[in-house]
């Protein structure tokens, strides 16, 4: 996912900038902000399956007279209300960015909304907020992306046994409900599908993977982040080849401290050794810190090996 570098200041936004739109009359636990999308699937590379799939779930409702009247679908699969997707995936895989793109490609406005947004500690008050941010979004005719909803898509409790329960499945059950009333579009976006409760599953058709990309995909974002900005000596198809794993999220973060640390020292061009060690970087830390797995194929001389056994045995080989 790009990154803005851009250094934060206080200042009006120009006229061109997406316009925060706040509900005034909202409590701070539903204030979340309705703006024009920030990206398109042209400042995107996806998986070729992905986008496809995402393509078909929009023309539903671009195609619908077509599919339920003329060709008589509604006869016998009922016309859906909403539009609900869910794009599910390891981190960094451009999740957000598409849900963005998709309402670009529609021409609506975005809600963006996490759980802490409207998870209250009072019985009630989370389903509340949630039924605000939905009159809110179908007010707006707004998109309205959950990011992160495992968490407020997690599997109800079967053996209640406080208040904090109770108030969790009946959060559960307005949600559901909510969708079934809604007739505008949500996206749902998560790392961890698996820990969906199954009501939910069954109410959202279209379920949509977004895969780490593979060497083609990884040599097309190095391509598209380095090609035509940063001067740079790297040989993009070795590193494409050898770092397995990756995201373009973590390219774009590898592009951009590679960049500052090339600038810093003075240097005209950015080195590979320099960018391969911002992925270095990013690979340490998402092992240490979030448990994702990145495989890296490089090759080592016989000597190294030798050299890591030994440390490994405290001893000699």
């Amino acid at each position: 996912m790009p990154i803005d570098p851009t250094p934060i200041k206080r200042r009006d936004p120009p006229r061109d900038e997406p316009q925060k739109v706040e509900d005034q009359k909202a409590p701070a636990a539903v204030g979340s902000l309705v703006e024009r999308p920030k990206y398109r699937f042209s400042d995107m590379i996806l998986a070729e399956e992905t986008l496809q799939e995402i393509q078909d779930a929009i023309s539903v409702f671009q195609f619908r007279e077509k599919l339920f009247v003329e060709w008589k679908l509604a006869n016998v699969i009922k016309s859906p209300a909403n539009m609900c997707l869910d794009f599910y995936g390891e981190p960094g895989t451009g999740k957000s960015m598409a849900a963005n793109a998709v309402a670009a490609q529609l021409g609506i406005p975005i809600m963006r909304v996490d759980y802490a947004d409207i998870e209250s500690k009072y019985v009630g008050e989370t389903s509340k907020n949630l039924t605000k941010l939905f009159d809110r979004a179908s007010a707006g005719n707004a998109l309205l992306l959950f990011d992160e909803a495992d968490a407020l898509l997690s599997r109800r409790v079967t053996e209640m046994s406080s208040v904090t329960d109770v108030s969790v499945n009946q959060t559960r059950s307005v949600l559901l409900t909510l969708l079934d009333r809604f007739s505008g579009i949500v996206i749902f976006t998560t790392n961890f599908i698996s820990n969906y409760d199954p009501a939910f599953l069954r109410r959202i058709p279209y379920h949509i993977h977004f895969p780490l990309p593979d060497e083609a995909g990884r040599l097309a974002l190095l391509r598209h982040y380095l090609s035509d900005t940063v001067p740079n000596t790297i040989d993009f198809a070795q590193v494409a080849r050898d770092r397995r794993g990756i995201s373009g999220a973590d390219i774009a973060n590898a592009t951009l401290t590679a960049a500052l640390r090339t600038a810093r020292a003075g240097l005209a061009s950015m080195s590979q050794a320099e960018f391969e060690a911002a992925l270095d970087r990013i690979a340490r830390s998402k092992r240490d810190n979030s448990g994702w797995s990145v495989v890296e194929e490089r090759e080592v001389s016989e000597r190294y090996a030798v050299s890591q056994i030994e440390k490994t045995r405290g001893g000699t080989v």
